[in-house]
């Protein structure tokens, strides 16, 4: 993945907001040395933006679209109240292993509860309400996705979207591959949806915040 943003202006930004947890530098470290592909990673800036928006929600159930090593489902579990909850769902069980390493060494890995499979299929079981869903999985299936959180979304809940900008691909036409052109389309569906508004905020590789329109 490309950096949209100068690194030096991310660490400046790092430095200056929530700080992570231990156990989730411990698993990002761990994650970068060892894992394929280890930029899926959210990170601490964007660790931070996520326990954000839980907190200023008052989110009590999160669900989480794409787990990876479970940074993200540990900085939701961190924000969350005691008696909050955090569904995730993963499809890669050797990445499920490492975040299950690690959520037993926390209290509030027990928040946590992983669905392994298609997350399509775990969403169709599921119900909601949920407060908070972030959606982070394969980029063909963010409109199919984005859709079936629609209906598991509380009335004042939010979706957040990552990997939005996609390194920038989605400035290119036509787009270059398959997940830039499904990444292209959620975005156009998003803008032109009427039952909600939102806001592409330029962290990182971009989150969509979705809400519902009032």
């Amino acid at each position: 993945m490309e950096q949209l943003v100068p690194s030096e202006i991310e660490a400046y930004a790092e430095a200056y907001s929530m700080q992570e947890s231990a156990i989730c530098r411990a698993l990002r470290e761990e994650t970068q040395q060892t894992m394929e592909y280890p930029q899926m990673l959210v990170g601490p800036l964007e660790g931070a933006f996520l326990k954000m928006m839980t907190q200023l929600g008052g989110a009590k159930r999160v669900l989480e679209i794409g787990m990876f090593t479970g940074y993200s489902a540990l900085c939701f579990a961190e924000a969350l109240p005691a008696d909050g909850a955090v569904i995730t769902c993963e499809i890669n069980e050797k990445s499920a292993l490492v975040a299950r390493r690690y959520f037993l060494q926390t209290a509030v890995g027990e928040k946590i509860s992983i669905h392994i499979g298609p997350a399509l299929d775990t969403m169709r079981t599921l119900s909601g309400p949920f407060d908070l869903i972030f959606i982070d999985a394969d980029k063909t299936n963010y409109l199919n996705y984005y859709r079936r959180a629609l209906d598991l979304l509380a009335p004042n809940g939010v979706i957040l979207i990552d990997n939005v900008l996609w390194s920038g691909e989605v400035l290119k036409q036509p787009p270059p591959d398959e997940s830039t052109a499904a990444i292209q389309e959620l975005n156009r569906a998003v803008a032109a949806d009427s039952r909600v508004t939102a806001v592409l905020v330029t962290i990182r590789d971009g989150i969509l915040v979705v809400r519902r329109a009032v």
